[in-house]
């Protein structure tokens, strides 16, 4: 009993420490829970944002002020608000729990603080969400979460912020601490993450000999244009890697793919053409 009373203090203790830079995020009848990383800088979820109308933070004594979106990423579910808040931020953790640990999620309910407790269900190796974006590590926890707690701080037991909850497809995520810190950083300063771009729009083909993608569209201003690929080009390859599919051509684009030449193997009425295309900057929507 002594041991359960001192687990349970140390928990509390836990809790109580985090829960000053704990806010509520309030957007377009959407409610969430977000937590300062930066002064005057919020990381919430970004599922958890609405795409329109203002935004307020609630703060820990009870008062809203008005917040900005100063920038989002669909990808990795990491949205950056700015406020005029003195809130002190939260140190996060770079370690990955392991499997089996205890796990605390900190977070807001109907603008109150909240908790809730659980364990590390799985702790593995990075992964790409179905959206395209990279997660630094697998983590998922076995715990309960209501909506308005989606973008709450995962603590370990000794009160480590190791990721920000977030609610997966029949499960509770973490998108861990590296993921943030290098996602934040870029949002702050351009509002977006940098993704590639080749100006085409593509539709699967079985092949004889594979998988190919057709070009359907092509954006006349874009890299593949400029390259020489036309309407009805069928691409087989990529970097003399045979095509696996539309979508794990674009799984590829990634932020470190702009700027760099990639060759493009096809076909353009049966024949063989390649290209040298060098990858731009998808454009904002």
């Amino acid at each position: 009993m002594t041991d359960l009373t001192a687990l349970s203090s140390a928990l509390a203790d836990v809790v109580a420490r985090t829960a000053p830079s704990i806010v509520s995020v309030h957007s377009h009848r959407s409610r969430a829970t977000g937590f300062v990383w930066k002064a005057g800088l919020i990381v919430t979820a970004d599922e958890a944002l609405a795409d329109e109308g203002e935004v307020e933070i609630g703060l820990p004594d009870g008062s809203r002020v008005a917040a900005t979106i100063a920038g989002r990423d669909h990808t990795t579910d990491i949205a950056l608000l700015r406020a005029d808040i003195a809130t002190a931020p939260v140190k996060l953790a770079a370690a990955v729990p392991p499997l089996g640990a205890l796990s605390v999620v900190v977070a807001t309910h109907r603008d109150a603080p909240s908790a809730a407790l659980g364990m590390v269900s799985a702790s593995g190796n990075s992964w790409r969400s179905l959206r395209g974006g990279d997660i630094d590590a697998r983590i998922e926890l076995d715990v309960r979460l209501r909506p308005a707690q989606q973008g709450g701080l995962a603590l370990d037991a000794s009160g480590g912020a190791f990721g920000m909850a977030v609610l997966g497809p029949r499960r509770v995520l973490v998108i861990p601490t590296a993921t943030i810190e290098r996602v934040a950083p870029q949002l702050e300063a351009r509002g977006r993450i940098a993704r590639g771009y080749l100006g085409l729009g593509l539709q699967p083909v079985r092949l004889d000999d594979g998988i190919g993608a057709m070009v359907m569209n092509v954006d006349k201003a874009g890299p593949s244009a400029a390259a020489g690929i036309r309407q009805g080009d069928v691409i087989v390859a990529v970097n003399d890697q045979k095509l696996s599919g539309v979508r794990a051509l674009s799984r590829t684009l990634g932020p470190a793919s702009v700027g760099a030449v990639v060759d493009v193997a096809a076909r353009r009425g049966g024949e063989p053409v390649s290209f040298k295309v060098t990858v731009g900057e998808r454009p904002e929507a």
